[in-house]
């Protein structure tokens, strides 16, 4: 099988198991990521059949999706050996997805640069314009609120803290989403997670405002 076969082939699979997820880590989430991949990848002169297949596994594994996440890492090994793939290339793309979580701090800097391609990818479509609609679509997703002005963000968060739901969406951006733009990777993805960054800036002062009736 072609690579061009293999990439469709994954891509079927995943709009098959993500299509309907509705935490904001959908389908539509993957394709953005994919294409920022290769955005980032021809910049940077990555591998962009690893990108790409690594941006479309990228929450194949993920915990916040998935009951057994160990169960699904064998799962995908195996989906990715019947398609042909190198075990070099599967052990590279496993390597890849299961390094690029925020996780509540920094998370881990992937040792590849394919790595590192996909991680900015993913952290750039959680902030920006995208970044706040998929924010509000989670803590819905999450019975959360969208603020509370006597919980303030909490620092040096360990993962169970992080996620244990005892946050507001507006909380988020203190806890993650204004971190990000200072853990890129990339040189392209730092010149792309600032226009995003500013705007989430713009949209918090207008959130305050208008919280108070001044705006």
């Amino acid at each position: 099988m072609m690579k061009e076969e293999q990439l469709l082939a994954i891509e079927m699979h995943v709009r098959t198991v993500l299509g309907s997820e509705a935490s904001g880590h959908d389908w539509w989430h993957i394709y953005r990521v994919r294409r920022l991949a290769v955005t980032i990848a021809k910049q940077e002169g990555a591998d962009l059949f690893i990108c790409q297949a690594a941006a479309l596994l990228h929450d194949m594994i993920d915990d916040k999706l998935f009951v057994d996440p160990r169960a699904e890492k064998v799962k995908l090994e195996t989906f990715l050996a019947d398609l042909g793939l190198a075990q070099a290339d599967i052990d590279w793309i496993m390597a890849i997805i299961e390094t690029i979580s925020f996780k509540g701090g920094r998370g881990v800097i992937p040792a590849s640069l394919e790595g590192r391609v996909v991680q900015d990818a993913d952290r750039l479509d959680a902030i920006g314009a995208i970044g706040i609609a998929r924010t509000m679509a989670y803590s819905g997703n999450k019975n959360r609120l969208i603020h509370d002005p006597s919980m303030t963000a909490r620092e040096h968060l360990t993962l169970e803290d992080y996620r244990s739901g005892q946050d507001t969406a507006i909380m988020h951006f203190y806890e993650k989403l204004l971190k990000l733009k200072d853990l890129m990777n990339t040189d392209y993805a730092k010149k792309l997670a600032q226009n995003r960054h500013d705007y989430m800036l713009a949209f918090l002062d207008e959130f305050y405002a208008e919280w108070e009736g001044l705006s």
